[in-house]
């Protein structure tokens, strides 16, 4: 089945001290532009993540935020790391003994210092968020798929009304063209006079050649069809079918220019408006 590059996934993880909850969505884009919004304890692990998602996601602006905080229902704690902070204590002595104009430590600093508010549990929090990261994935995934179906049944129909219009008008075309040949016909008569026979014929004969509109018919038709395969094969087929739209707009207006009768220039309009529907959604096909 197709994707839409619109999606979105949520999830939350509960550690024994914090809480990871991480959010991924998407709209449409022309290529992958992955936009990252990680806690500074995750920042280690945004390559990861990316190419976590570059391996799932083909195209599409993707926004990934992970934040962390306090597990529900701790309370704040504080576990100061008594053996380094006595070894941090001395190697500031030692320094200041022999840099005497050395400032001391503050107590933000000390604080900060890695481990000391207990034990360093970074890496645990990272292979967390790898492992959600995987479960939200497979979230995103399945909504840009379950949009990707609606959007399939959406171009599906439009395909379905195009195709009966475009038997609807192929055998009206003769009779439309042989009319509007004879209402020419009569006007030259009255422009050239009725001794210039052959000329009007001649005139008659270039527009018969102009006004004829089977091969673009045809490329029509089989247009469509190459629409229909390519949804229903699925896939990363956007591009391809926006493709397809401009061959198929291609052809519409050749219609409209060459129309012969009011009733083949409203079904080149009617083409053009189901075409743009088409062509407004399968921007968001990945």
């Amino acid at each position: 089945m197709i994707q839409s590059m619109t999606g979105y996934a949520s999830a939350t993880r509960e550690l024994p001290s914090v809480s990871i909850a991480a959010e991924l969505k998407s709209v449409n884009s022309r290529f992958l532009d992955v936009q990252f919004r990680l806690a500074d304890e995750l920042r280690a692990i945004e390559p990861r993540l990316r190419e976590l998602i570059a391996a799932r996601i083909g195209r599409g602006k993707v926004e990934c935020r992970v934040a962390v905080g306090p597990s529900a229902g701790s309370g704040p704690q504080l576990n100061v790391n008594e053996s380094l902070l006595a070894a941090l204590a001395q190697a500031s002595r030692r320094v200041r003994a022999t840099i005497p104009d050395a400032q001391p430590l503050r107590i933000g600093e000390v604080l900060h210092w890695p481990g000391m508010l207990g034990e360093d549990k970074s890496a645990q929090l990272r292979d967390a968020c790898l492992s959600m990261m995987q479960t939200v994935l497979d979230e995103f995934a399945a909504s840009r798929a379950r949009e990707g179906e609606k959007l399939a049944h959406m171009l599906i129909d439009r395909v379905e009304r195009m195709t009966v219009l475009l038997s609807e008008i192929q055998p009206k075309l003769p009779q439309a063209i042989v009319a509007y040949e004879e209402k020419l016909g009569t006007r030259l008569r009255e422009a050239l006079g009725a001794n210039n026979e052959e000329r009007i014929r001649q005139e008659l004969a270039v527009f018969g050649i102009k006004a004829d509109i089977a091969e673009e018919l045809t490329r029509l038709g089989a247009h469509l069809q190459e629409v229909r395969r390519v949804i229903t094969s699925g896939g990363a087929v956007g591009k391809r079918l926006d493709f397809l739209m401009q061959e198929l707009n291609r052809e519409a207006n050749t219609l409209g220019s060459k129309s012969v009768s009011k009733e083949l220039s409203d079904a080149s309009l009617e083409f053009k408006l189901l075409i743009e529907q088409m062509r407004e959604q399968i921007q968001n096909i990945e």
